[in-house]
């Protein structure tokens, strides 16, 4: 009767107990350990037998294809019909000016009055290789990339009249916005609304020069005129690349208009000797060369590649 009496005061100790936070830590504690032990137990890996070692197969390595630039290259294919040279003057018109030449009621009367007469300005515009070139190539058709004021194209212009190419066109790609801060060395150009006005000077020295049934002005970024002249069949028989002159643009350039140049036909430029050497035109001339097997000219600061003819 005395351990009877004892029972009921044990039991409400340990319900009393169990109410704790020490019987609540007690109780995680176990929990965690049973289950360590459970889990270590029974994710045991089978023994496994030793086993004969595998047998090494031979393979033939292979070469990895292409180079690692030729993602960076412009591959694109020119239009499958070619437009003849007699007919690349009024495929540009047609395709740019809406049919009409740029040079009709040129100038315009918003712009007549900021415009100087003639206006001309370059760098490197009057090296002999314009005219070794000419010479040796007698083109039919020229594209400069890069024309600022027009002072190579018009010179080029003159030389193709003096050697008795009178059918000779040039095209003439560039945006004619200059670059940032441009005016700090041109203070005279005008600025109208924003606009430099650098595409209607060019027009003014080609008007003034008696050139426009030579020369026209593409007005657009190097990249884009170069894609839709490729693409509307426009071939070249000499190719000028005097545009950006840092590597990436240079380079984007040189492979955009390598594809619209004629078989046997030359491309050159300018600035291949510069304060920057290797860092810019330079080097995306050599690894152009190089990774196209095609040998490079100089001829003072211009360079020259030619007889190009790449897939």
């Amino acid at each position: 009767m005395k351990e009877d009496r004892r029972f009921p005061h044990r039991h409400e100790s340990l319900l009393q107990f169990l109410k704790t936070k020490t019987a609540l830590v007690l109780f995680i504690v176990l929990t965690y350990v049973f289950g360590y032990f459970t889990a270590y137990y029974t994710h045991q890996p089978p023994h496994v037998p030793p086993s004969t070692p595998p047998v090494l197969k031979t393979v033939k390595a292979t070469k990895p294809r292409g180079c690692l630039v030729d993602s960076f290259r412009v591959t694109t294919r020119c239009g499958g019909d070619l437009v003849p040279p007699e007919s690349i003057r009024q495929t540009v018109i047609d395709k740019i000016f809406n049919g009409t030449s740029p040079y009709v009621d040129f100038p315009p009367p918003h712009a007549g009055k900021f415009l100087r007469s003639k206006r001309i300005k370059g760098w490197g515009s009057y090296g002999a290789v314009f005219e070794n070139l000419i010479r040796q190539v007698k083109p039919r058709t020229i594209v400069e990339v890069g024309s600022f004021l027009g002072a190579s194209a018009i010179h080029m212009a003159n030389l193709t009249r003096r050697l008795g190419l009178e059918e000779t066109q040039i095209l003439c790609v560039d945006d004619f916005r200059g670059w940032p801060g441009f005016r700090d060395r041109f203070k005279d150009m005008a600025v109208v609304n924003g606009d430099v006005l650098l595409l209607y000077q060019f027009m003014q020295n080609v008007v003034s020069s008696d050139l426009t049934g030579s020369i026209l002005p593409v007005p657009f970024s190097t990249g884009s005129a170069l894609e839709k002249l490729c693409e509307w069949g426009v071939t070249a028989d000499l190719v000028e690349i005097d545009a950006g002159h840092d590597f990436n643009s240079a380079w984007a350039d040189i492979n955009r208009a390598v594809r619209i140049l004629r078989p046997g036909g030359v491309l050159f430029g300018h600035d291949y000797f510069t304060a920057a050497d290797n860092r810019g035109v330079r080097r995306a001339v050599n690894l152009f060369a190089e990774i196209n097997r095609l040998k490079v000219k100089t001829d003072g600061q211009h360079w020259v590649i030619d007889s190009v003819n790449v897939i």
